[in-house]
């Protein structure tokens, strides 16, 4: 597969999402990491949005709750370059009404080759990266075989 490269700046556009059984656990973690989230771009989902700017005491880009189409508006920041980063505490212990949605989110992130935190220890790593502080390049995969591939109808 051919591949190109993208770039990460040193600010970072970072989505924060949970579902409700883990708002809290995102919640204590951003607030934890309240000065290293301060040097990037969040947006959230919804409901997750409103109480990480209130933990946070800053302004953040809030789209749609997540079973309301806020994950498809997330995905579509994914495919179009405008997100970087992805904090997704979801709960594996429980079924979601949207879990279709959940599902393509995840799928989104790993076809555009994003880093991806789905619990806390992850998103430590992630957060106290080098990479997090600095300008950090890497590789895309191109998808032009996909989208010019032949395709013949029955």
């Amino acid at each position: 597969m051919k591949e190109h490269m993208r770039r990460f700046e040193k600010e970072k556009k970072i989505a924060l999402i949970a579902h409700d059984n883990k708002k809290k656990d995102l919640i204590e973690w951003a607030t934890y990491n309240k000065k290293a989230l301060s040097k990037h771009t969040l947006v959230a989902t919804g409901t997750t949005g409103k109480l990480i700017e209130k933990a946070l005491d800053r302004k953040i880009k809030k789209v749609l709750s997540g079973p309301l189409g806020g994950d498809q508006q997330i995905g579509a920041m994914i495919a179009s370059g405008d997100i970087d980063i992805i904090f997704f505490f979801f709960d594996p212990m429980e079924a979601q009404p949207h879990d279709s949605d959940v599902k393509a989110l995840l799928r989104l992130a790993v076809a555009w080759n994003l880093p991806m935190a789905c619990d806390r220890t992850t998103a430590d790593f992630l957060i106290t990266s080098k990479f997090m502080q600095e300008v950090y390049e890497y590789r895309l995969p191109d998808y032009t075989h996909y989208l010019t591939r032949n395709i013949e109808q029955s």
